[in-house]
């Protein structure tokens, strides 16, 4: 590589690079010839989609000698539930058979970009390894990042040159928002919760929950955190008896399910891109006959061919043998809310094997089956403790998917 080829990675500069970075990501906006592809709309904020993390950081990879930007990185850190453990009992464990969170602090990768021009010149791995290190610099124990397993450059990269192991393989389920609204069943009552007895009910059901935030506290106070609801029998509590999650959870209903809405709109939108006339006009068409008789609910393509937002569910879970009904009730109210802000899908991501998956409705063409989760542990230094080496541990059923990386 010669000289005027050095690259320089350093600290993303909003002052001067903004209009640079954007340019890099139109230049990657190249999907495969005549397939459907989705795009990104940052709203002109790069670093949107790690802002409301505690600790984020973005890096650019520069030129040195025309100073051009060929290249980006994001990344954060927080802490997570990385296992579980069994505690003596004491003052603050009154039950020993409760198993415990064991917590772990662990690094996000995402929105690796190189300029096509510069690609398979180590760009990209140059910006891996620095990014690395401001994770240990933070004290991060752990490193994963979200890519579709049939990118097999990002893959490659990954697995085979910096480390990374295949770890979890969860399933990204997306639902069209339709211009009816749907219909909740007259036998669930839905409650939204304040977000001190959504923290209570989180942190006592599901805190040994795979990649739960400890700072979930955070997460549901946040100002795109839309709010928790919750689904029981009809007959059971309504939203002027409920007694609080403390009270609930001592003696709660056979079945209950739980949710939280994010609101992506306000953070970035999505588009898709590499359809054909006709397919647009048919989509079109749909929508239209749904409008003029909404009485028929017939299932509509919602308006994907222009940028739209989306509602992110996260916090989905639930017990006894109803659960996954009272889950499509709390999608229905999901979808409902995501109309009323004009959004144009209900996503979330759950576990390969989360039981409460049959509950949530999707469409299998705009879905991905398996998403893949890849990870690295950053040092050797660290103890074991009572969890062992996280990236070789079994799956879970379930995981928690923070909103704040979507």
């Amino acid at each position: 590589m010669g000289e005027e080829c050095e690259i320089v990675v350093r600290k993303f500069d909003p002052s001067k690079d903004l209009s640079s970075v954007e340019d890099v990501e139109r230049r990657c906006e190249v999907g495969p010839s005549g397939k459907l592809s989705l795009f990104t709309d940052l709203l002109g904020d790069p670093i949107c989609r790690v802002r409301h993390s505690p600790a984020f950081r973005m890096l650019v990879a520069e030129v040195s000698s025309t100073k051009e930007i060929v290249g980006m990185i994001r990344g954060c850190t927080k802490v997570v539930t990385c296992g579980k453990k069994l505690s003596r009992i004491g003052k603050f464990n009154p039950d020993p058979t409760k198993p415990l969170p064991v917590y772990t602090k662990i690094a996000y990768i995402l929105g690796l970009r190189v300029s096509p021009s510069h690609r398979r010149m180590g760009i990209g791995l140059k910006l891996v390894l620095k990014m690395e290190q401001w994770f240990r610099e933070n004290g991060a124990e752990y490193s994963y990042l979200a890519t579709e397993n049939d990118n097999y450059a990002s893959v490659k990269l990954f697995t085979e040159k910096c480390g990374y192991s295949r770890f979890r393989t969860p399933s990204i389920l997306v639902n069209p928002v339709f211009a009816h609204r749907l219909t909740i069943s007259d036998r669930v009552t839905i409650i939204k919760l304040t977000p001190n007895d959504a923290e209570s009910l989180y942190r006592r059901r599901f805190s040994t929950t795979e990649f739960f935030p400890r700072d979930i506290d955070y997460v549901l106070s946040n100002r795109l955190s839309l709010g928790t609801f919750l689904a029981v029998p009809r007959g059971t509590y309504t939203q002027d008896s409920w007694p609080g999650s403390g009270e609930f959870l001592s003696n709660p209903p056979e079945s209950w399910a739980i949710l939280s809405v994010w609101n992506c709109k306000e953070v970035f939108k999505l588009v898709l891109k590499g359809a054909s006339r006709f397919k647009q006009t048919l989509a079109k068409t749909t929508r239209i006959v749904d409008k003029m008789l909404p009485f028929l609910r017939l299932p509509s393509f919602p308006e994907l061919f222009r940028p739209f937002g989306l509602h992110f569910l996260y916090g989905l879970g639930g017990e006894g043998p109803r659960a996954d009904n009272l889950v499509k009730a709390l999608c229905a109210h999901a979808h409902n809310l995501a109309k009323q802000s004009g959004c144009g899908v209900v996503v979330t991501e759950v576990a390969s094997g989360e039981p409460l998956k049959s509950g949530i409705p999707y469409w299998k063409r705009l879905s991905c089956a398996e998403d893949l989760w890849c990870i690295k542990r950053l040092g050797e230094e660290y103890s074991d403790g009572s969890v062992g080496d996280w990236t070789k541990s079994a799956p879970g059923l379930s995981i928690f998917v923070d909103p704040r990386e979507v």
